[in-house]
């Protein structure tokens, strides 16, 4: 069955006294829901993060990983790190990752592939830029982003994928996106995984939108059939912010 998750990715934000206070404030203010719960600190706060949440109700998530096992990767962190200690759930292909860090569909795929290795759920990111949008190309971009680096996957290995559709068009820039174009991509979406794995894989899909869901938009934006939670960014960082949009559900 879809899940209803509302993910916060906390970006590079919060000493690890931050990070404590506002896991505090979620937990002591998070309404009962049947939503997922979802907190992604930076990598230094992870095991705190873990420790304040064991038993309330929210799922802590890396923010990245390397495709490696170990070795010489100065500043990279692995798999076995972090479900090392209890982080089993993972953002890869953020738009700034992609952007910032030049990672590639290639990378991704590689990615993809450790961290099912290690049984690790995985929060898969794509998404379009302005000049895409503007010269109609959004929709070739996002099927390219999906077949390169989810499409060799077996039917087994959607159990552990969530997708994030980020239109990065619509992030800072100015520009809006409406719900009804986030509706119109997330069906996009699933449409194209139906064509390639099946009805089943793609009704249970659950499909986050990343493109700057705040309280006084969640609820109509939660509201499209094919929009299943979201991933969110600077509202995350405010306990009252983030929850509300929980409550978009």
């Amino acid at each position: 069955m879809r899940k209803n998750i509302v993910a916060g990715n906390w970006k590079m934000h919060k000493t690890q006294k931050e990070t404590v206070a506002l896991l505090e404030e979620i937990i002591a203010k998070k309404p009962n829901t049947t939503t997922e719960i979802i907190v992604a600190p930076t990598f230094v706060n992870l095991s705190k993060a873990v420790e304040i949440t064991n038993g309330k109700g929210i799922t802590v998530a890396a923010q990245n990983m390397h495709q490696a096992e170990g070795g010489a990767f100065t500043g990279e962190i692995a798999a076995s790190m972090l479900t090392d200690i209890g982080v089993t759930t993972v953002i890869l292909g953020h738009s700034e990752r992609r952007a910032y860090f030049h990672e590639t569909d290639a990378l991704l795929a590689s990615k993809v592939d450790t961290a099912l290795k290690h049984e690790m759920r995985i929060i898969f990111c794509f998404g379009e830029e302005l000049k895409d949008r503007q010269i109609n190309n959004h929709f070739n971009i996002v099927e390219n982003q999906l077949r390169d680096g989810l499409f060799h996957l077996e039917k087994k290995d959607w159990t552990n994928i969530v997708l994030a559709y980020e239109p990065v068009w619509a992030i800072g820039t100015g520009e809006t996106a409406s719900p009804e174009q986030a509706q119109e991509m997330h069906k996009f979406i699933r449409t194209l995984v139906e064509k390639v794995y099946g009805f089943d894989i793609a009704d249970n899909l659950t499909i986050l939108y990343g493109g700057s869901v705040k309280p006084d938009n969640a609820k109509e934006i939660f509201s499209k059939p094919d929009v299943d939670g979201g991933l969110i960014g600077g509202a995350a960082l405010k306990a009252d912010d983030f929850l509300a949009i929980v409550n978009g559900f």
